[in-house]
């Protein structure tokens, strides 16, 4: 029989790395909501034209990226390639957005079919913020505090740098798009075949291009920088002397222009130099036509989404896992029918007491041979041993399988002193909870 594997693009998430991720979300978790953001959770599976609208038909996000398929009601659906439009749509759909502030925040799981590479896959998360109902410089500077906050938390700030851009209001970007057709249709022949399609649909991406045979051309060409109106300038010059106040520092990319139409104003990309050709860790930027392009009223918004994937990968280069302590504390070892059948509720009464304890319960029977070897594998400290004759005389013996030292200091006299466990010991069953709170 032929062996089923996981979908090319779409990875397991093995035990190994697992502490890594829930570090990282219980680090965005306690992030957020130090700034006051409250979460919001979509369906993975949309109607086809949220993302047509939202996204942009010209995108390669639709053009070529997306799982789409047709329901048995013939109605056109697909996986969530993004998150920012299936929170305006619930927004829009459960009254959150009119005349409302809202901070909103989501991890979530998308899918896009493209070539999968490091930390770029078919079914990626992302963690994301969406800000709606506040159109000043002042929320735009919050998020990339909270971004920049992040990366001090996971130690990753001098690995990232900021890049920041305006795309201006959509009628001045609208005027630039013509220019910038208007250049490159002047060297035509110049373009790749991607940037020659491009031309006709959305030639802003043009100068996302990675194709170094067209880099001087692109740097040559005309900026958007140049062509912003006056309010959005104003706008940006603000953001960046809030984020200069804030010790923030920052580069003005003019090729900056994200993936997705519906950005305008602020853009930025968080990106690093130590994971290859996938530079972009986090990214986001205004969009305040979004809403209202999606049969909303007209409400400013602005987010970010970062790639956790892509965060994993640095912190693993970190090597963050030598931190996480996630070592069980304790193996329970029981010999003898009578302390088999009591090893289950001395373990549950052990949890009632200490919460925080990581304990392993042996199962599946077999000699002491066998269980101090899976005790000493399963990298415990400590192995409780529940024997039969101990248990009768209301005992447990204690068998430190690991000595962590611990170093303790005099003020005074700054005399170093160290602590070694037992080896071995018996105490009374009664007092074990009593050891282990001292211990842990």
């Amino acid at each position: 029989m032929k062996l089923i594997k996981a979908i090319r693009g779409m990875n397991d998430l093995l035990p190994e790395d697992a502490a890594i991720w829930q570090f990282l979300e219980q680090s965005i978790r306690q992030l957020v909501a130090s700034y006051g953001y409250k979460e919001i959770r979509t369906p993975s599976l949309e109607k086809t034209a949220l993302f047509q609208r939202g996204i942009g038909e010209a995108t390669d996000i639709v053009e070529k990226e997306m799982y789409t398929f047709k329901d048995r009601g013939n109605e056109s659906l697909t996986l969530r390639p993004e998150g920012t439009a299936g929170v305006v749509r619930a927004g829009i759909e459960h009254g959150l957005l009119y005349n409302q502030q809202q901070r909103l925040w989501y991890l979530v799981d998308l899918y896009r079919y493209e070539r999968p590479q490091k930390g770029r896959y078919r079914q990626f998360h992302q963690f994301g913020v969406e800000v709606f109902g506040l159109q000043g410089p002042d929320v735009d500077a919050e998020i990339i505090l909270l971004t920049a906050r992040l990366w001090r938390l996971l130690g990753l700030e001098q690995q990232l740098t900021l890049h920041l851009n305006s795309l201006g209001s959509n009628q001045a970007r609208l005027a630039y798009r013509q220019i910038l057709v208007d250049y490159f249709q002047e060297h035509f022949d110049e373009l790749d075949e991607d940037s020659q399609r491009r031309l006709k649909t959305n030639p802003l991406r043009i100068l996302d291009s990675k194709n170094p045979d067209m880099q001087s051309l692109i740097e040559s060409a005309p900026k958007l920088f140049q062509h912003l109106d006056e309010e959005s300038r104003q706008h940006f010059e603000t953001l960046c002397r809030k984020l200069e106040d804030a010790g923030i520092s920052y580069e003005i990319n003019h090729r900056l222009v994200r993936g997705l139409d519906y950005y305008n104003r602020t853009v930025f990309e968080w990106m690093t130099d130590t994971l290859g050709a996938q530079g972009t860790v986090c990214g986001g930027g205004r969009y305040d036509g979004l809403v209202a392009e999606l049969g909303g009223q007209n409400t400013p918004g602005i987010g970010f989404g970062m790639g956790i994937e892509r965060v994993v990968l640095m912190l693993k280069n970190n090597h963050i896992e030598q931190q996480l302590g996630d070592a069980i504390d304790v193996y329970l070892i029981n010999i003898g029918e009578s302390a088999s059948n009591q090893a289950l509720s001395v373990a549950e009464a052990l949890r009632n007491e200490l919460p925080q304890l990581k304990l392993l319960t042996h199962c599946g029977g077999g000699n002491f041979k066998k269980q101090i070897k899976r005790a000493d594998k399963s990298g415990a400290r400590w192995a409780l041993i529940l024997a039969e004759e101990e248990l009768a005389e209301g005992n447990i013996s204690i068998k430190t399988l690991r000595a962590i030292s611990t170093i303790e200091t005099d003020e005074v006299n700054h005399q170093k002193a160290q602590q070694v466990d037992e080896q071995q010991i018996t105490i009374p069953l009664v007092d074990l909870a009593g050891w282990l709170k001292q211990k842990i």
